[in-house]
């Protein structure tokens, strides 16, 4: 079997921090969203069931079926927009506005519209868009130090040195040696873990035109602007030619399939796919598509143990998450940034398409990563246009 020959230690591990840095950074902000609607705790449990099992199958179906890193995510912008947008709607009516949602985004897969749009993005561009995403992951490795100095230090020797003997396990090297010092400092809290299987709930959906207006079509653009659109930019920037209308149609699927039971939006991932893509999950750019099937089997264990998954990511300290995935997303960085000041005519919309998404601006419940694009074309249009000849 192709999976077992391609396995490797390294894509294990980038699978494993992929899921470390996906679900530390932002699952607190999926229990707001569902205690917005007002789920009770067996509901949250619920939600994290669903979204677990849909991450998983999905990273893992579509990456065995292309043969390349494809890693989807719960949609993050659609649940800080839910804990606003969504605060007071009954579960029922909400859970009919996700099935709404989805709908649209397998829409907007299958038809091939959403594919259509992004082609007509410059690679140039959505390299920059990658670079200013992922920057301030790179500035904390740096920022860490601060309040941890020896931990991050001694994993960014590790990284060097790994990077000098055995760049392949670089990462490996790296969370090894934080594990380590936080073990001997006692920074791992491991008292909170207990083993506990997550049970679905289901939610029988109701439709409302308040809920359709006020809830499925901002979680439908939230998710294809701030979610999809960097999705795809990141696959584009690593070098894959995924089909992506199928890609997204398929994450529209697995949301109508799950939202009854708590699955609010699955997308394409952009800042944690980026660690399945970067030659620290494999030199071998044909082999890394084991790191998202890692990152699948790991967020399948986050559906069926939510609880238990939860205490055990909340046992390392904050400083060595924000280390390992400064340090697994380095080469990401510097990559995107290569190619997005390559071609010296593309360079200035490349660079301000890079600032504009660093610097973390939001507009209308829309991330920077959208704004940095549209600022981008814009001044791709702009540095087209024909200078009027001089009479």
């Amino acid at each position: 079997m192709r999976l077992l020959k391609d396995l490797s230690a390294s894509a294990i591990i980038a699978g494993f921090v992929t899921v470390l840095v996906g679900f530390t950074s932002s699952a607190v902000i999926v229990f707001q969203a569902a205690n917005a609607v007002g789920a009770t705790q067996a509901q949250i449990a619920s939600w994290m069931w669903a979204l677990g099992l849909g991450m998983g199958l999905t990273c893992i179906g579509l990456s065995l079926r292309y043969r390349i890193p494809v890693v989807t995510a719960w949609s993050t912008p659609g649940a800080a927009m839910l804990i606003t947008s969504a605060a007071g709607v009954p579960m029922d009516q909400a859970i009919g506005a996700f099935l709404v949602s989805a709908l649209l985004i397998t829409l907007a897969g299958f038809t091939g519209w959403f594919e259509r749009a992004i082609k007509r993005i410059p690679v140039s561009l959505a390299s920059g868009m990658l670079a200013g995403v992922l920057l301030h992951f790179g500035l904390n490795v740096f920022v860490a130090m601060q309040s941890q100095f020896t931990l991050v230090l001694a994993m960014f020797a590790a990284y060097l040195l790994a990077r000098r003997l055995v760049p392949r396990y670089a990462i490996v090297a790296a969370l090894l040696v934080g594990c380590i010092i936080a073990m001997l400092n006692g920074q791992l809290h491991l008292q909170g873990l207990r083993f506990a299987l997550a049970e679905p709930v289901f939610t029988m959906p109701s439709f409302t035109s308040s809920a359709l207006i006020g809830v499925a079509l901002p979680l439908f653009i939230v998710t294809m602007a701030s979610q999809n659109v960097p999705g795809v930019a990141v696959i584009r920037a690593s070098g894959y030619h995924a089909p992506i209308s199928p890609v997204v149609g398929w994450t529209g699927v697995a949301t109508l399939l799950l939202a009854p039971f708590g699955a609010y939006a699955l997308n394409l991932a952009a800042i944690t796919a980026a660690i399945c893509m970067g030659r620290e999950a494999h030199e071998d750019a044909d082999r890394r598509y084991v790191a998202a099937v890692a990152a699948g089997v790991f967020y399948l264990l986050i559906g069926l143990f939510g609880a238990t998954v939860s205490a055990l990511f909340a046992a390392f300290p904050k400083e060595l998450i924000l280390a390992i995935a400064g340090l697994a997303l380095l080469g990401t960085v510097g990559n995107g940034l290569a190619i997005a000041l390559r071609d010296e005519q593309d360079r200035e919309p490349a660079l301000i398409t890079f600032l504009v998404t660093a610097s973390g601006m939001s507009l209308f419940g829309v991330g920077s990563a959208f704004w940095g694009l549209v600022a981008g074309v814009l001044a791709l249009l702009v540095a087209q246009l024909k200078r009027p000849k001089l009479q």
